[in-house]
């Protein structure tokens, strides 16, 4: 296929067409987003899993958010001013890279062909990347379009209902399987495309690379979960004391009497 696409290129060229940059530039773009994505979404699940050091924790970073440390007061805004900004991020990456998927099923067929004949892990890993990518902006845009219109509903408490009361532990249990399959596939890729950390011996780097990708993988997904999990467990206990809608309030207030 990329045979026939140069020959392609060849005859414009020989026939007085002018190559085109866009390709290239849609390449880059595609790439800067998507690792702008991946680093943002490890340092989102850093944040996340402050759950596992305390309720107390989590609030505190929820604080930081909303820039209360700094303003003196809490601003829920900026969350949603931050999930906007990420959204668009999201739906350039997701515009630019669906111009790479199968446009029809007969497009799909001879992809699922050539990857029976080939049996090569790097083009099945760009499938499963396809496949997450797909799941991912469904399930990412309805998880960002509720922070940024709910940016207040954020914290221990508030968090743990919207996962367990208001049932969307399935929603995140797959979004958290795409995303994290979806961007250290992504950032091996990228590191294999572009040569980073190629060293002497490629053929030996990339072997590597791909063993960090599934130790990536591993890491996050375990945090992932633990964190999922330690939500679902204040979240039941909410509904056991019959509190589901209240707020955390932190130890300082309680310490000074206010509720």
């Amino acid at each position: 296929m990329d045979t026939h696409l140069n020959r392609v290129e060849e005859i414009k060229i020989e026939q007085g067409v002018k190559k085109s940059r866009t390709p290239a530039r849609l390449d880059y773009a595609q790439s800067a987003t998507g690792l702008f994505l991946a680093l943002f979404m490890w340092a989102h699940m850093m944040l996340v899993s402050s759950i596992l050091l305390g309720e107390e924790m989590m609030y505190k970073v929820t604080k930081l958010l909303e820039g209360e440390p700094i303003l003196g007061e809490s601003y829920p805004i900026l969350v949603t001013l931050t999930a906007i900004f990420i959204f668009t991020i999201f739906i350039t990456h997701a515009a630019i890279a669906i111009r790479k998927f199968p446009g029809s099923w007969k497009e799909y067929r001879l992809y699922r062909a050539h990857m029976k004949r080939m049996k090569h892990g790097d083009t099945n890993l760009w499938f499963y990347q396809v496949m997450t990518g797909f799941v991912m902006f469904f399930l990412g845009s309805v998880h960002l379009f509720i922070i940024m219109t709910n940016p207040a509903d954020i914290g221990p408490y508030a968090s743990a209902d919207r996962i367990v009361s208001e049932w969307m532990w399935p929603v995140y249990i797959l979004l958290l399987l795409a995303v994290e399959f979806h961007g250290s596939i992504g950032l091996y890729r990228l590191a294999v495309k572009w040569g980073w950390f190629e060293g002497k011996d490629a053929k030996k780097s990339r072997k590597k690379l791909k063993m960090y990708k599934w130790f990536i993988t591993f890491f996050f997904l375990t945090l992932g979960f633990l964190s999922l999990a330690a939500y679902i467990k204040i979240g039941l206990a909410q509904i056991d004391a019959d509190k589901v809608g209240s707020r955390y309030i932190p130890q300082s207030s309680i310490e000074k009497g206010v509720h």
